[in-house]
């Protein structure tokens, strides 16, 4: 594996932990602030909205180059952000900064996967991209365990004052800032010598977007819809842990493992999906799968043997399906800009955070199974367009056998 792809590895390790560290205690904090649970969810659509804005905003800004200095100016617009969020009190005012530090994180995540796309070997690069998502979700489990164990551990607590949740939020604003020191001296752009990157305008960006393949659309229509229905599981499961009485030391354990059950499918299992010729319908297995564990896990009595048992199938698939999907999408990059194509991906991804968060909340609200259930329907739907995208291409093959046959 190429020095610059470890090094990134390394960098999604840690934005992992440090992303995460406000998690576990955001829904308590939330309810302290004497404000309705639905508003949880629009805390997170505010923020998703700032990554679908961001997102082809820094891609096609990274297509032009230097991608280290939008990478360093979000990162540090997500500090802001976050510490706002812990000491501003005002609802209105935290869906402002929850919109900002979305705006500013996305940069990170999207130039750093477009830069691991650029240099990888086509043959490899769905496996470095299942490293990428395997060491920000063991990030993300370990920054949940830790952030718990900061709001509930006696010593943490004395020495760092954490009975007051909004220390949390501006020690994650001040481990961020020191990571973007780090990226600051450690990461270099490596250049791909093998593709000759012109720099488009902003302009001539969002003209290519705006002109993608029929198919590719499709698809990422149905990623909107995954995505709508991972997101609801992976939030309000936070919120049902509190309503169930488990604290965020016990939420912060649970996502720990599951960060790595994930890392064990990213290295034991997507290689060997990695290289699929049938991507669809592989992706489409994977989802089905999936609507069909979330359909049995809320419906047991014994909650947490299941999720710490059955619920652990739905983290290994959904493991195996991020890059596999984003392997999908990379083949659509026209003319070698991965920064745009991932930022737009990022968009549809954010799209379904958006809705997700928002409608989630108000059917959260009358039940929690209704909510768990609608996540299941909403991959079967993400399916049905999947299929979808395999009768365009079958009949756009067609058509050029066809063409071909009349000539």
């Amino acid at each position: 594996m190429k020095k610059t792809v470890f090094l990134i590895v390394g960098f999604f390790l840690l934005q992992g932990i440090i992303h995460n560290l406000g998690h576990p205690v955001t829904p308590a904090f939330v309810r302290g602030l004497g404000i309705p649970d639905f508003m949880f969810g629009v805390f997170f659509a505010s923020m998703s909205f700032g990554l679908m804005i961001g997102g082809p905003i820094w891609g096609i800004l990274s297509d032009q180059g230097q991608k280290k200095k939008y990478i360093i100016l979000g990162l540090l617009i997500y500090s802001l952000g976050q510490f706002l969020f812990g000491y501003s009190h005002y609802a209105s005012l935290m869906v402002l900064v929850r919109f900002i530090s979305g705006l500013g994180v996305v940069s990170s995540s999207t130039l750093m996967t477009s830069h691991v796309i650029e240099i990888s070997d086509v043959r490899d690069r769905a496996k470095h991209l299942a490293y990428l998502g395997a060491a920000f979700t063991v990030g993300a489990s370990l920054g949940y365990f830790i952030g718990g164990f900061l709001a509930t551990n006696e010593l943490m607590i004395t020495f760092l004052g954490t009975t007051d949740l909004r220390r949390i939020f501006l020690i994650q604003a001040i481990a961020n800032t020191l990571y973007v020191g780090f990226i600051f001296l450690s990461f270099k752009e490596e250049k791909n010598l093998n593709v000759t990157i012109k720099k488009p305008s902003i302009l001539k960006g969002f003209k290519q977007i705006s002109s993608v393949q029929p198919t590719l659309l499709v698809f990422l229509v149905s990623l909107t819809f995954m995505t709508i229905g991972s997101t609801n599981l992976s939030k309000y499961i936070d919120v049902y842990f509190n309503e169930l009485g488990y604290n965020s030391q016990q939420l912060g354990t649970f996502v720990m493992v599951t960060g790595f059950v994930s890392l064990f499918a990213s290295i034991f299992l997507v290689p060997l999906f990695a290289n699929s010729r049938k991507l669809l319908s592989t992706i489409s297995i994977i989802q089905i799968l999936s609507a069909v564990i979330i359909f049995f896990t809320f419906r047991v009595s014994n909650f947490i043997l299941i999720m710490y048992t059955v619920f652990l199938l739905y983290v290994i698939f959904k493991t195996i399906y991020q890059p596999l999907e984003q392997n999908f999408i990379s083949k659509h990059a026209k003319g070698d800009k991965y920064g745009g194509v991932m930022g737009l991906r990022q968009s549809f991804v954010s799209i379904g955070m958006v809705v997700g968060s928002l409608v989630g909340g108000f059917i959260y609200q009358i039940k929690p199974l209704l909510l768990f259930d609608s996540s299941a329907i909403v991959f079967l739907v993400g399916v049905l367009l999947l299929v979808l995208v395999h009768w365009m291409k079958k009949t756009v093959l067609m058509m050029i056998v066809f063409g071909f046959n009349q000539t």
